[in-house]
């Protein structure tokens, strides 16, 4: 089973790394303490890398497992596969981040979050804490990988006809 999807299980490894080096990238630009203020809207460009990579995996895994000719069903389903994986791997990339790359995060968006009155500290603290942020990795890691499968699917499959044109 795991040698069926063991493209799919690079991929979601490759996605994992990526957002590693992301988090590391946000700790030195200093958006998890001295631009703190920026974080909020600069955190999203990490669907720039992160949709690139699913557009790489799905042309691999297309001409790989699927000679090239790849339906939206397939390639739909591709996506999902490595969606899954990548939230399984979610909690870790949490740990990881949460406590070696970027150990004070959740201390300085609670007291930046309360100091600019955002929220109340008991607010702050619940919302701000490696437990809840596991929970919205997993399902944010869902909900973002399903409509980036189902988006970057439209644009991966093979289009009708074009078999036949090149047989002709």
């Amino acid at each position: 089973m795991l040698k069926k999807i063991s493209l799919e299980i690079q991929w979601a490894f490759i996605f994992f790394l990526m957002m590693l080096g992301w988090m590391v990238l946000e700790r030195w630009s200093g958006l998890h303490d001295t631009h703190l203020e920026l974080h909020p809207y600069l955190t999203n460009l990490v669907a720039i890398p992160a949709i690139l990579i699913y557009v790489l995996a799905l042309i691999e895994i297309k001409k790989i497992k699927f000679a090239g000719n790849m339906s939206y069903i397939q390639a739909f389903y591709t996506g999902i596969i490595i969606t899954i994986i990548i939230a399984i791997l979610s909690p870790l990339s949490q740990y990881i981040t949460s406590y070696w790359i970027t150990p004070h995060y959740f201390n300085n968006v609670i007291n930046y979050s309360v100091a600019h009155n955002l929220m109340t500290f008991d607010e702050a603290v619940s919302y701000f804490n490696f437990k809840s942020y596991v929970i919205q990795s997993i399902f944010g890691a869902l909900i973002m990988g399903i409509i980036t499968s189902a988006v970057v699917s439209l644009f991966v499959k093979t289009k009708k006809g074009i078999e036949t044109i090149k047989n002709t």
